[in-house]
């Protein structure tokens, strides 16, 4: 085989190398431009929690075991919490959350699973806390 044969074979053989290698890059390319997107970042979910408490859970007044019941929360429910605060311990757990459903009523955080952040009640605006209802305002935490 000549000199300019082997270098005709060899040529061939890069130019079927690159061919496939610039197929590949093509491909990849493409597989991941149709790999689904992460979501973007968007108004961030309410957090909400799950009754946990067997016989379902009180709704209070105010964050504390004293305050009249003013509804009554069944096991497993789900129920939006607008936020928290540090009060009386229930169960060695001394976090009471205020909830948005419908009315503004506070559960025992021993007794509630929740989703997301809960923020504090003082880091919440005023203005979504219910009007009627001062014992975040005057609440420890």
């Amino acid at each position: 085989m000549s000199t300019t044969e082997f270098l005709a074979v060899r040529g061939r053989k890069l130019a079927a190398g690159a061919g496939a290698l610039t197929t590949a890059l093509a491909l990849g390319a493409t597989l991941s431009a149709m790999a689904p997107a992460q979501a973007a970042p968007g108004p961030t979910a309410k957090p909400y929690g799950v009754i946990t408490a067997k016989m379902g859970l009180s709704e209070r007044q105010y964050p504390s075991t004293d305050a009249s019941v003013k509804g009554y929360l069944r096991h497993r429910a789900q129920v939006n919490l607008v936020c928290k605060v540090r009060t009386q311990p229930v169960g060695g757990n001394s976090v009471w959350y205020l909830t948005g459903e419908g009315r503004a009523t506070w559960v025992a955080a021993k007794y509630v699973t929740n989703t997301g952040s809960v923020k504090y009640c003082k880091e919440v605006q005023r203005g979504r806390i219910a009007p009627h209802n001062n014992a975040a305002k005057h609440a420890v935490g």
